[in-house]
C-alpha cells in the first residue's frame, strides 16, 4: 500500500489532485473551527464538557465533526445538504416531475442538484435559527447555566443566522470542488473528514484518563468492528443476467453476460438517521408541552424512557425502527418492476427466469431476504456506543461507534476504489491485492 501511495504521488495528475483535496480539507476543518460572531467561546467549551452526545442532537454533531455543540461558522455541517437529498429522493416517488427529471440523465440530474442547493439553504436557515434559540433558551446545554450568547439583539442574531447558513453554502461548494477536481465523491469527503476529526482526541482522553489497558482494548474493539462493517459493506448478491443476441443493421449486438450487484446493506446509514430524527419528535413534544414540574404522565416518561440512549425502551425502539426504516428505504430506492423492464426492453434475462413480471417478482424477492440481514447488522452496529453507555458507561468515551464507523468505511473504500481505479490506468499495482 505504500508502494502505490508513493506511485500515486509520482503520477502529476493524480498528485495535483490528492494535494487538491487535501487543501480543500483544511479549509474545511479551519472553518469548523472558527466561532460564529456573537458566541463566547469560553462559556461554550464550559458546557461542551460535560455534555452527553445522544439522539438525533448527537448524530447531526458527529457529522458536523463536533462543530455543532461548539456553534461555530460551519456548525450545521454537511447535514442540511443530506436532509435535502433525503427529502428529494423521498418526494420523487409522489412527484411525477422529479421522478421524470431523475430519467432525463445529465440534464435532469443537473436540475435535480440545483433544487437540492435551494432546498438546503432554506434548511439551513431554519435549523441555524433552531440552534441559535436552543443556545439562546439555556436549552442547548440543560445542565449548564453558562451564558452562550451575551448580546441577544436582532442584529447579533441575524448575523449568526447568515454566518451559519453561508457556512453551509460554502460546504456544498468546497464538496463540489473536490468531486470536479480533487479524488472522490467531494460530499462523502467532507462526512468522511468530520467523523474521523473527533476519533484522535477521543483516543487521547481514553488514554489519559483509563490507562493504557483500557486503551488497547478499545482499539482492539475498534479493529474488530471496523472488520466486521467493511465485510459487511462489501457484501452483495450478484444476480446474473443474459443478453440475447440481436441483429441491429449489420452489426451484432449482445450475447453477453454481466450481474446486478445487490449489496446486503442497500440503505447505508439512511435509516440511522431516520430513526434518530424519529425518535427526537417525543422528547420535543414533552419540552415543548409537557409540564416539566409533574412527577407523572407522559411527559414525564418521554423524559425518563426516550431521552437517555443507555435506557431499555430507547434502544428497542431505536433498533425496530432501523428495521422498518429499512425495508421503507429499499422498497423505494430499487424498483424491481423498472428494472425487471430495463432489461426486457435490452434483451436481458435471468437465466432460469421468464423475463417481465417473473423477473420482478424473483428480484423482490431477493431484496427482501437480503435485506433482512442487511437491517439487523445496521440496528445491531447503531446500538453499539448505546451498549457501551449501559454496559461499562463508556459511551462518551467511546469514539468508535457504529454510525461513524459505518461512514468512515463506506467512505473510505468508495475512495480508495477510485484512486485504484486511476492506477490501473497508468498500470500500476495500486492499493487493492
Amino acid at each position: 500500500m505504500l508502494t502505490a501511495f508513493y506511485q500515486a504521488f509520482r503520477t502529476p495528475d493524480l498528485r495535483k489532485k490528492l494535494l487538491f483535496t487535501l487543501f480543500i480539507i483544511v479549509i474545511f476543518r479551519l472553518g469548523a473551527s472558527l466561532p460564529t460572531p456573537g458566541v463566547s467561546e469560553t462559556a461554550v467549551h464550559t458546557c461542551v464538557a460535560n455534555v452527553t452526545k445522544t439522539g438525533i442532537l448527537g448524530l447531526v454533531n458527529l457529522l458536523s465533526g463536533g462543530a455543532l455543540l461548539h456553534l461555530t461558522v460551519f456548525a450545521l455541517g454537511i447535514m442540511p445538504y443530506i436532509t435535502a437529498s433525503i427529502i428529494l429522493q423521498l418526494l420523487a416517488v409522489v412527484i411525477p416531475r422529479l421522478e421524470t427529471l431523475r430519467k432525463e440523465g445529465a440534464s435532469g440530474t443537473a436540475k435535480i442538484t440545483q433544487y437540492t442547493r435551494y432546498l438546503t439553504i432554506g434548511l439551513a436557515i431554519l435549523q441555524s435559527t433552531a440552534i441559535i434559540a436552543l443556545a439562546q433558551s439555556g436549552n442547548l446545554f440543560p445542565t449548564c447555566r453558562a451564558t452562550l450568547i451575551p448580546n441577544t439583539s436582532v442584529f447579533t442574531i441575524g448575523t449568526m443566522v447568515i454566518c451559519m447558513t453561508a457556512g453551509t453554502a460554502v460546504i456544498m461548494w468546497l464538496g463540489e470542488l473536490i468531486t470536479d477536481r480533487g479524488v472522490g465523491n467531494g460530499m462523502s469527503l467532507m462526512i468522511f473528514t468530520q467523523v474521523v476529526a473527533v476519533i484522535p482526541g477521543q483516543l487521547y482522553q481514553i488514554f489519559a484518563t483509563e490507562g493504557t489497558f483500557i486503551f488497547l482494548l478499545v482499539l482492539a474493539v475498534g479493529v474488530l468492528i471496523v472488520a466486521a462493517v467493511a465485510f459487511m459493506e462489501q457484501a452483495q448478491r450478484r444476480i446474473p443476467v443474459q443478453y440475447a443476441k440481436r441483429m441491429v443493421g449489420r452489426k451484432m449486438y449482445g450475447g453477453t453476460s454481466t450481474y446486478i450487484p445487490l449489496k446486503v446493506n442497500q440503505a447505508g446509514v439512511i435509516p440511522v438517521i431516520f430513526a434518530s430524527s424519529l425518535l427526537y419528535i417525543p422528547a420535543l413534544a414533552a419540552n415543548l408541552f409537557g409540564n416539566r414540574t409533574a412527577t407523572s404522565g407522559w411527559a414525564n416518561w418521554v423524559q425518563s424512557h426516550l431521552v437517555r440512549g443507555d435506557d431499555a425502551y430507547y434502544m428497542i425502539g431505536f433498533f425496530v425502527l432501523i428495521i422498518l426504516f429499512t425495508y421503507f428505504y429499499v422498497s423505494i430506492t430499487f424498483n424491481p418492476d423498472e428494472v425487471a423492464e430495463n432489461m426486457r426492453k435490452a434483451g436481458g434475462f435471468i437465466p432460469g427466469i421468464r423475463p417481465g413480471g417473473p423477473t420482478a417478482g424473483y428480484l423482490r424477492f431477493v431484496l427482501n431476504r437480503l435485506t433482512a440481514p442487511g437491517s439487523l447488522y445496521l440496528g445491531i452496529v447503531a446500538l453499539i456506543p448505546m451498549l457501551a453507555i449501559a454496559l461499562v458507561h463508556a459511551g462518551n468515551q467511546f469514539p468508535l461507534g457504529g454510525t461513524s464507523i459505518m461512514i468512515a468505511v463506506g467512505v473510505g473504500l468508495d475512495t480508495v476504489k477510485q484512486i485504484e481505479s486511476q492506477l490501473q490506468q497508468r498500470n500500476y499495482e495500486g492499493f487493492l491485492r
